[in-house]
Order: structure tokens, then sequence, then C-alpha cells
């Protein structure tokens, strides 16, 4: 891709909605959400210029996401807020173990319309796999790949939209296959695999297409991540659990955000299949950091930069 042909930020593009959190045990709060929504305010956070493509209503519940974004310091694409239209919902009940269970009141439909001016894209959740979206987001993704910008991708299944295990890692194969870079869970992983092993998953999705790096996230027991010269595994650091809500998005934010300090990004093909075990880990580490900070609070709230320590973005060496 030439120098200066696009701009220096990253898109990120799929669903935002807003988040009705009823907690264990009494109470509840209204606030933005949608896991690639959460991704862009993460990696604006972060210091990472952001741009999100999405679709909102021009009522009180897509006012209140399109200040959040911009709150956060990333751009909201234009043509994402509809004027007559209404924002979706997610009902996110915390269960006994901090853990958010949902039930979504959504419709994605965004229309067909050019690749972002920006240097990488990240897709995900719903916006890569409910219909009729999903077939722009994974348009987007596969111009992209051509022209040779970096892809990243998290499936962030959510069960209530799976009919079919199936046919839903069918679909998140192929989505994996337009990607650079893949992060998983290990509860989708269950989900769509059962009973498999996690890292024959990994090395099946590194096979598929594009895919230089695959993170699998385990919660509490943290991530490892697989190229196909080097696998890094770290736990995660003790957190004072609140909830759970947006913790795997601050790990993609992180995640992303690292990447683009050592300017993986922007960089020929191959730029993460020669990362190191010990680049590997350190990626894993600065992530599981952030993951803990957005669960140490309620909602899905990712950190700021200031609120990370002054060592937590490690240099490539």
């Amino acid at each position: 891709m030439p120098a200066g042909s696009v701009s220096a930020r990253l898109s990120v593009v799929g669903e935002s909605l807003v988040d009705l959190v009823h907690e264990h045990g009494g109470g509840s709060t209204t606030s933005p959400g949608g896991s690639p929504m959460n991704v862009a305010i993460g990696l604006a956070r972060l210091g990472v210029p952001t741009l999100l493509v999405t679709t909102l209503g021009d009522d009180p519940h897509g006012r209140l996401v399109a200040d959040h974004v911009r709150d956060s310091g990333a751009e909201l694409s234009p043509g994402s807020v509809r004027t007559g239209g209404e924002t979706s919902t997610a009902v996110a009940r915390i269960g006994p173990d901090n853990a958010a269970r949902y039930e979504f009141d959504l419709t994605w439909d965004l229309p067909d319309q050019p690749l972002p001016d920006a240097t990488g894209l990240h897709i995900g959740s719903l916006g890569a796999s409910l219909p009729p979206g999903r077939d722009t987001v994974l348009g987007m993704a596969r111009r992209a790949g051509a022209e040779g910008r970096f892809v990243s991708y998290d499936p962030n299944i959510r069960p209530a939209f799976v009919d079919d295990p199936a046919t839903a890692w069918r679909g998140v194969a192929g989505s994996a296959a337009l990607s650079t870079l893949v992060k998983v869970s290990d509860e989708d992983l269950d989900l769509l695999r059962p009973g498999e092993p996690v890292t024959a998953l990994a090395r099946e999705l590194l096979a598929s297409g594009r895919t230089e790096l695959v993170i699998v996230t385990r919660g509490g027991a943290g991530a490892t991540a697989f190229t196909d010269q080097a696998v890094a595994e770290v736990s995660s650091p003790a957190t004072e659990v609140v909830d759970t809500v947006g913790a795997g998005d601050s790990f993609m934010a992180a995640v992303l955000a690292v990447l683009w300090h050592w300017q993986v990004p922007s960089a020929a093909p191959g730029a993460l299949a020669s990362l190191e075990t010990a680049h590997l880990s350190e990626l894993l580490t600065a992530a599981g950091a952030a993951a803990a900070v957005t669960c140490s609070r309620s909602g899905a709230d990712p950190p700021w930069r200031r609120e990370l320590p002054a060592g937590w973005l490690p240099e490539r060496r």
C-alpha cells in the first residue's frame, strides 16, 4: 500500500446501541454499548485516531451514543445518524457471577458505502454476522484486503442470534479468512465447536486465509496468542470484578492500540506473523491490564490512557 494513500487512523464498522443494564441484586443503568462502538471509543481513549461507521437514530438514545463517541475522542462517520430512525437497544442482566447475559432489540441494515479512509479496519460482533448489514461490512473487509490494508475481527458471538452452531462457525471462518488478526473468546469457541481443543481451532483459523495472528481470550484465566511460528500465554491480572460488560472490547481495543504504536497496521503483510513470543506476551499483558480496568467498574467503560501506568504501552524491541 503506497505511503500516505490513506489517513493515519483506524476505522471500526459495526453496531452501536444502548445497554439497559440490570445489576444483580437491584439497580439499573442506561449506557451506550455495542461491541464495535466499545472498541472504537476504547481505541480513541488510548490515543488512536478512530473513525466509527455505524447506524443510529436521531432519538434520545442515538444522541446519547453519538455524544459518548465524540466525548471519547472518536469520529462518527457522516450518515451514521438517520433522521426518523430508532436506536437499537440491548438489555444486559448481570448474574451472581458478575457476567452479563443479553437480550436484543436490534436492526442492522448498514447501506453499501465506500471503504473508510483509514489505515486499518476492525469488524466484528453482530455487525459482521447479522443480515442485511453484514454484507456491507464483509464487502468493506474484502476491499480492504484487496488493497493490502490491515483488517481485524472479533466475532464476539451473541448466543441469542445463533440458530445453528455449524452455520455460525462457517460465518466466523469466512470473516476470519478476510482478516489479518482474529480475536476470539473460549466461550465463542465452546459455543460453536464444543469440546474441540482450543489450539486446534486457533490453528484452523490461522490456516483459513490472510490471518497472521489469532488471540484466544479466556476471561479471568488470561489469553493465548498464536502465529505460525510462536505461541504466548499470559494470566489475567488480579482484579476485583464489578462486572465483565465490555471487557473483551477493551481487550480488543488495547491490542489494536499497541499494534498501532508498533506501526503494524501500516506495515506490509507479514508484520504480525513476524512477532516473536516476547512481543506476543507484551501485547497480551497490555491488553489484559486494560480489560481489568473495565472489569473493575460498572458497564462498558474502557480506560483512558492516563488511567494506565506510565509503562503500560510496551516498546517493540
